[in-house]
């Protein structure tokens, strides 16, 4: 505990918190939508975020304080658009069963160490380079955003640079603030009215028909392997940190498992938004970062105790303000990875249609572009070694 409080520091906080927001906002209503669609009403709704609130927030929290680098944990949107996708075909305990073998086949995974064993045979330049193009999409939404909230935009991104020149380790923390205060100026927004109450957790009996297990839990497993957990680790590692890839596989899918009876659909390793917690705007020590893990970890844990206050709350905020500021966050780790998929010359054709593929945000048997453009990178990178041999 001394520790923690000797390395506590305002902008790692922050940085949590964004990596929070980002890895909700965006895909808060598909949950929402999801357990609709398989039948649940407010109740089980509510149980669905107090547990993976509690699930995720739990994980990224003990991860982050065990290994001393942040280990941003998320729900896997890809598994949300699968389940969408799907949902009509099961009933809610069926769904349950399938969350819960795709934690215990992710458990499994993980500490039998096969995924590690796979992961040691990618080159970093190519995963950069998926990192890269899977970021530039929200580069991109940033200044397209300017096409119809330009004011706002542009006020946030001057505000952006203006902070970044004078108080640099601050400056997102100033970001964020300035455009909370910019909200109500600028656009069609109102703070709306908060009714604290505690969310109540609903068990539903887990039903292993083979049918959900085929159908739901394997495809499941597989795309949060294959768009969670590979970039995720891959995001990690671009930071210079070395990751028990075991433990956090292993205890993540443990965590879903323990949840799933309450709504918990999976706990994954964060991608995208795990970024703004290993950035340097989180602590220019890396060795202090890890309070940003953490602290991501503490408001989860709130989202799941006030489920139904604190979601909505955080999606009443404008969608062009989630967008301009996941955009700013992650504009220094977009250069981050494009200068480390780009450096060795060997390799620069395979990472830049690794980059490209990944970019295009295409999608097969609902597995995102990431895996698809590391596969096809991986396939270029063996050609072209095996032609200097």
């Amino acid at each position: 505990m001394q520790k923690i409080l000797q390395d506590f520091s305002i902008p790692a906080v922050f940085a949590g918190f964004i990596t929070f927001l980002v890895g909700i906002s965006v895909s808060a209503v598909l949950v929402i939508q999801s357990a609709q669609m398989l039948g649940a009403g407010t109740a089980e709704i509510t149980s669905w975020f107090w547990a993976l609130g509690l699930g995720i927030g739990l994980s990224g929290l003990l991860l982050s304080w065990k290994f001393k680098h942040p280990v941003a944990t998320s729900w896997s949107t890809a598994g949300l658009a699968l389940i969408l996708a799907t949902a009509n075909g099961y009933s809610m305990n069926a769904a349950l069963g399938a969350f819960l073998v795709c934690g215990l086949l992710t458990a499994t995974l993980g500490f039998l160490g096969i995924f590690e064993k796979i992961l040691r045979h990618i080159p970093q330049s190519l995963t950069s380079a998926m990192l890269a193009g899977v970021l530039l999409k929200f580069g991109i939404s940033l200044f397209a955003s300017l096409q119809n909230e330009w004011a706002f935009v542009l006020s946030l991104l001057t505000a952006y640079v203006l902070t970044k020149r004078i108080w640099p380790r601050y400056s997102i923390v100033l970001t964020v603030i300035i455009g909370i205060l910019l909200c109500p100026l600028l656009l069609n927004f109102t703070i709306p009215a908060l009714n604290l109450s505690f969310a109540q957790p609903v068990w539903t009996t887990p039903d292993f028909s083979f049918a959900s297990i085929i159908g739901l839990a394997l495809p499941l497993f597989v795309i949060n392997m294959a768009s969670q957990y590979l970039p995720g680790i891959a995001m990690i590692k671009s930071y210079g940190y070395q990751p028990n890839v075991n433990q956090l596989i292993g205890w993540t899918g443990t965590a879903q498992a323990i949840f799933a009876p309450f709504g918990c659909f999976s706990v994954n390793i964060a991608a995208i938004s795990a970024a703004i917690s290993l950035d340097e705007q989180a602590h220019p020590d890396e060795k202090k970062r890890y309070i940003a893990g953490m602290s991501c970890g503490v408001f989860y844990i709130l989202m799941g105790i006030f489920a139904a206050t604190l979601v909505s709350f955080l999606t009443a905020f404008p969608l062009v303000f989630i967008t301009a500021l996941a955009g700013i966050a992650l504009l220094g780790t977009i250069g981050h990875n494009i200068v480390i998929a780009f450096q060795d010359a060997s390799e620069r054709e395979a990472a830049l249609l690794t980059f490209l593929f990944s970019a295009s945000g295409v999608q097969f048997f609902s597995i995102g572009s990431a895996f698809w453009g590391l596969l096809f990178g991986l396939f270029v990178h063996m050609i072209f070694k095996f032609k200097q041999k």
